[in-house]
């Protein structure tokens, strides 16, 4: 059986941005059409404003794939609800095209800005061993014009970060369902979230998907040392990171999936 575009792109995303794109495309127009019966008593500019208030909620749970889709919805169903002549994906007033336009641009930004303050926590909460951990692999990332550079040194610091007994990468498709190590730093078994903190590293690899620009590019297999203690919660969020500058730089220099 073949697999659908929309759950293609999908499978490279964590399970909190698949749910940020989901509200990205229902929660505008629904936003939207609970507003209808105030359009006449509220002007364009203040139903705009609302609309970018559930750009930046979306954007701050989840991705800047699922921001962009949100303003974009936002802008679309602004138009089609709150804007005459209603129910039509027209404008006839000046005014009204020029607010539909910024709302399209400033939800745009905003959302941007949203969904890096959410890469920026993980900054925030962590130490100066691993800021400079950070600092060196994304100076790496933006020197190099080899991914594979990029892709061997986040193995190794992968490998030191998590007290792991060994790390390596996977180009192309998912197989398989392993543990997985997801964007918050949980590590999630079947759809359980694992209690790493008393148990440690479950027993099998675990994965941690390394995509750039919203395209899955492969994923680090995570080889935990018997009897290790758990890595903490910073070094879990620092790791995320350094896959994400692996899938940067990837998308940056157009890596397509191996295998």
């Amino acid at each position: 059986m073949g697999v659908r575009p929309q759950e293609a792109l999908m499978s490279g995303f964590p399970q909190r941005d698949r749910v940020a794109v989901a509200a990205a495309l229902v929660c505008p127009p629904a936003v939207a059409g609970i507003l209808v019966p105030f359009r006449t008593d509220l002007t364009s500019t203040n139903t705009a404003l609302i609309l970018v208030v559930v750009v930046v909620a979306v954007a701050a749970i989840g991705n800047r794939v699922a921001g962009a889709l949100a303003a974009l919805s936002a802008a679309v169903w602004f138009d089609f609800f709150l804007t005459k002549p209603y129910q039509r994906f027209t404008i006839d007033d000046r005014n009204d095209i020029q607010t539909a336009a910024l709302l399209l641009v400033v939800g745009l930004i905003v959302s941007q800005l949203a969904a890096r303050a959410r890469r920026l926590q993980v900054v925030a909460i962590t130490d100066a061993g691993h800021l400079a951990t950070i600092h060196d692999t994304a100076q790496l990332a933006q020197s190099t014009t080899s991914p594979d550079a990029v892709v061997d040194h986040v193995r190794g610091e992968l490998t030191r970060l998590l007290g792991l007994k060994g790390c390596r990468f996977e180009y192309g498709t998912l197989l398989g369902h392993p543990p997985r190590l997801e964007q918050d730093g949980n590590v999630v078994v079947g759809r359980r979230t694992w209690d790493m903190e008393r148990r440690g590293w479950p027993e099998e690899e675990t994965e941690l998907r390394a995509t750039g620009n919203g395209h899955y590019y492969g994923r680090f297999m995570l080889v935990p040392t018997p009897g290790a203690e758990p890595a903490s919660l910073q070094a879990r969020l620092v790791a995320v990171t350094l896959a994400d500058q692996a899938g940067a730089a990837m998308a940056t220099t157009g890596t397509r999936e191996r295998g």
